[in-house]
């Protein structure tokens, strides 16, 4: 699990490029609701080492976001391939979390 936000967003195109399972979590280091979801997160894709895990730090103005419409934080999009598999916004578990990588999972 990636435990920093990346300042530096990647593009869209980037995104839609990478390869196999990837999880895009959106959100900021003063969220509350991101901080909160943090252990939540890192206890779900510790069951998933294969998958990737970029966390974004989102805000007004930032295009990747808006690109998968994110409006709350933290926001989970789970791609394979650059498809959306699955999302998740404001997770309140951790088993929702690892449904959601299953899912992903299924998708390999």
């Amino acid at each position: 699990m990636n435990s920093v936000y990346a300042a530096m967003e990647p593009s869209r195109a980037e995104i839609d490029s990478l390869e196999g399972p990837v999880v895009i979590e959106f959100g900021a280091p003063w969220c509350g609701h991101c901080r909160a979801a943090q252990p939540l997160i890192a206890s779900a894709l510790s069951e998933y080492p294969s998958v990737r895990h970029i966390k974004i730090e989102d805000g007004k103005g930032r295009p990747l976001g808006r690109s998968f419409r994110v409006t709350l934080w933290p926001t989970l999009i789970f791609l394979n391939h650059g498809k959306v598999i699955a999302r998740l916004v404001r997770p309140a578990d951790s088993a929702v979390i690892s449904n959601a990588l299953e899912k992903l999972n299924d998708t390999l």
